[in-house]
């Protein structure tokens, strides 16, 4: 097991070099101006100012050039001014990760614990009014667009019964923790301030729901159909012969080998989760990693274009590991394989 987690961990540095490389030229090759970001429109026409600004932002440099140095300061730590920001563009993603962490945290819980209750009660009353119930939400969740739900959700909780706040992280009026995490909710719990705790609960409802809907309804159709199959298992028979109550055949021997499948999904949806939530932190004002993605390939902002692709490779490569070290605790086979 410590021979195969070393050798991932030494391949993650090959497979970011290769991300790196993709993202650079693919920001490279796009067919737009990033000094129309920098410079104002007016002094476009001006050939001091165009040609200071690319030696300010090294844009004067060949293409390998700009590849060799990026990397090289990517070796220190250094990704780069945003021309947005004028901040280091690794400064703004770590403002910005955990809002966006929080958010996906809340989310996967959400779709873990309901997509693991409606996939079990699906399974174990198969073909009864709650496995179609549980089947039809299921399917309404991982079928709706994103944009969708959430506009709709906000519109009937908030605009018209008032049962949740409006988009934001808290009321317009109320002022965050001191920060230690990022995370309000964590934030505010390790102040003791329950009333900014519980603001920035609500606040957080709303946006985690439509974000964990779809992946809580490929979790419950999957651990649904897992279960199944595992149900008909001669273990499982045996162990119902014994003599053991149906819950202790489910949860004890049906249920851990039924998750192996499910934990591919968790984890893949995780990574998702957190690079791919443009669409709700859009609609709910979240100023996490999504918000800050859409707005600089608004203003081709390439150093953070850059840095938002390198993050979420790291993001994927270290879930993926991390998965793969859960299959090994729950199958024994594989660890010994």
């Amino acid at each position: 097991m410590g021979t195969y987690v070393l050798r991932r961990v030494l391949m993650m540095p090959v497979l970011l070099l290769g991300l790196v490389t993709v993202a650079f030229i693919v920001s490279r090759t796009v067919p737009a101006d990033p000094l129309s970001t920098v410079v104002s429109e007016r002094q476009l026409n001006n050939p001091e100012v165009v040609r200071a600004a690319e030696k300010r932002w090294g844009l004067d440099k060949p293409l390998t050039t700009q590849y060799v140095l990026y990397v090289r300061n990517l070796l220190r730590g250094d990704m780069g001014t945003s021309f947005r920001t004028k901040q280091n563009v690794r400064e703004d993603l770590a403002a910005r990760l955990p809002v966006t962490l929080e958010l996906t945290l809340a989310s996967m819980a959400i779709a873990v614990s309901v997509g693991l209750f409606l996939g079990i009660i699906a399974a174990v009353r198969r073909n009864s009014w709650v496995d179609h119930l549980a089947r039809l939400f299921a399917l309404i969740g991982s079928s709706l667009p994103v944009f969708w739900t959430g506009l709709f959700l906000l519109y009937i909780f908030y605009a018209r019964l008032g049962w949740f706040p409006g988009p934001g992280r808290l009321d317009p009026r109320a002022v965050g923790p001191e920060k230690v995490t990022g995370m309000y909710t964590v934030d505010a719990l390790i102040a003791g301030d329950f009333a900014t705790f519980g603001d920035a609960l609500q606040h957080l409802a709303l946006p985690s729901f439509v974000l964990g809907w779809a992946v809580m309804g490929i979790i419950s159709r999957l651990v649904r159909a897992s279960l199944l199959e595992v149900l008909n298992q001669d273990y499982v028979r045996t162990a119902r012969a014994k003599g053991l109550t149906e819950r202790t055949v489910i949860v004890s021997h049906a249920l851990r080998n039924a998750l192996i499948p499910t934990l591919t999904i968790i984890g893949i949806s995780f990574a998702v989760l957190i690079t791919g939530a443009v669409l709700t932190e859009s609609i709910f004002s979240w100023p996490g990693i999504g918000s800050y993605a859409v707005e600089s390939s608004r203003a081709l902002d390439f150093p953070a274009i850059m840095g938002v692709s390198i993050l979420g490779g790291v993001i994927f490569l270290v879930t993926n590991l991390v998965t793969d070290m859960t299959y090994a605790l729950v199958d024994p086979r594989i660890r010994l394989s």
